[in-house]
């Protein structure tokens, strides 16, 4: 951890906000402090690149726009980051502004991240930002959300964006003070100081929901992301916000997650763990053991069915003739297309149709196995 040069923290919405709604400027503050240390390396001597996933916009923008509690409909969802966005970044602005440091307000979308050319641009903008000395500020474009108003929760958000800036560590900060075998307020309770992989949370009962009712996260996505990120090369620290300076630090707080994988492709983890798939093709058998065993493309001879209505470089799920879903990818062809195509080789397609339709239909740069 000491050696680690980039670093992602993610903080939840009750770290940072009033029961009430609302920001908590001495606790963003405090946070601000630490990280501030940490990009100047205090403690190791080396100066670290810090970028920030914070949640808090929709819990900031309920008390200005009058509402008691988080709404459950998406369009006061929206209308609450609309407006607790521009709050929650104008805060970190004049808080870093106390230690000289610029913030960078960066939202993504699930298209920024799964679809080749945006994955390069969001990586290239996040590592130019950190480059010239600024700290990003992520969230997801809640505003603009239409089938789920986030990635699923920021947790995954902050795995996912550690994996596509390369970074060295990811920090994971709660309300909670670790990981525990059990409920942490029941006496008898115990921290789990590590996990090396799965066996070390067998029989952990991880709860639902956070404590302070403003975000959606509870430990459960917490763990998850944390596998995330572990599975994909990145370790992980998961601590409570008041102890963000001994988890950065490397002191003996919260839980750390071991490496349980190397790092992958990039926008490989995106399309398995963030995107949605707009529809589904039933493979054969041959295709089926193609694409999972000897990791080829789906050509359209291996194509049984096709269901869902979808364009050209929207993610779909691959099925066995069961239903089964076995791996995911981004497609060449609209969903209206494909009907024609089922059981054809490329060759007899090219010789009817025109060269455009001598090609796979999910190429295996842009597929990625799902593994049971």
């Amino acid at each position: 951890m000491a050696q680690a040069r980039r670093i992602v923290v993610k903080v939840g919405s009750s770290s940072l906000t009033t029961a009430s709604g609302g920001l908590d400027a001495d606790r963003v503050d405090a946070l601000v402090d630490v990280l501030a240390q940490v990009r100047r390396g205090a403690g190791s001597g080396d100066e670290k690149e810090v970028l920030l996933v914070s949640s808090g916009a929709i819990a900031a923008g309920l008390a200005p726009l009058g509402l008691e509690r988080r709404p459950r409909d998406l369009a006061r969802q929206q209308a609450a980051a609309s407006v607790g966005q521009g709050l929650l970044v104008a805060r970190y602005t004049a808080s870093f502004a106390r230690y000289g440091v610029r913030v960078g307000q960066v939202l993504l979308t699930t298209d920024d991240t799964s679809r080749r050319a945006h994955y390069r641009n969001a990586y290239r903008t996040l590592d130019q930002l950190l480059g010239m000395g600024a700290v990003p500020v992520v969230n997801e474009n809640d505003t603009v959300a239409t089938d789920e108003i986030r990635f699923g929760d920021n947790d995954r958000l902050a795995a996912l964006v550690a994996h596509l800036v390369r970074a060295d560590l990811l920090v994971l900060l709660s309300d909670v003070d670790g990981l525990y075998d059990g409920d942490p307020r029941t006496p008898g309770a115990a921290r789990i100081a590590e996990v090396r992989g799965p066996a070390d949370l067998a029989g952990v009962s991880l709860g639902s929901a956070g404590r302070a009712g403003l975000g959606t996260g509870g430990m459960v996505t917490k763990v998850e992301a944390a596998r995330i990120a572990a599975a994909a090369g990145v370790p992980v620290v998961l601590t409570s916000a008041s102890h963000a300076a001994d988890g950065l630090a490397g002191r003996d707080t919260g839980t750390y997650f071991h490496r349980t994988g190397r790092r992958s492709a990039g926008r490989l983890l995106w399309l398995a763990h963030a995107s949605t798939p707009q529809g589904a093709l039933t493979l054969d058998d041959g295709a089926v053991r193609a694409v999972v065993e000897r990791r080829t493309s789906l050509l359209p001879a291996g194509i049984a069915a096709v269901e869902g209505e979808f364009s050209a470089g929207d993610p779909v799920e691959l099925r066995d003739t069961a239903g089964r879903p076995v791996a995911r990818g981004l497609v060449n062809f609209d969903a209206k297309e494909i009907p024609q195509l089922l059981g054809r080789s490329t060759r007899e397609l090219a010789r009817e149709l025109g060269p455009a339709y001598e090609r796979e239909v999910v190429h295996r740069d842009d597929l990625v196995i799902l593994h049971p």
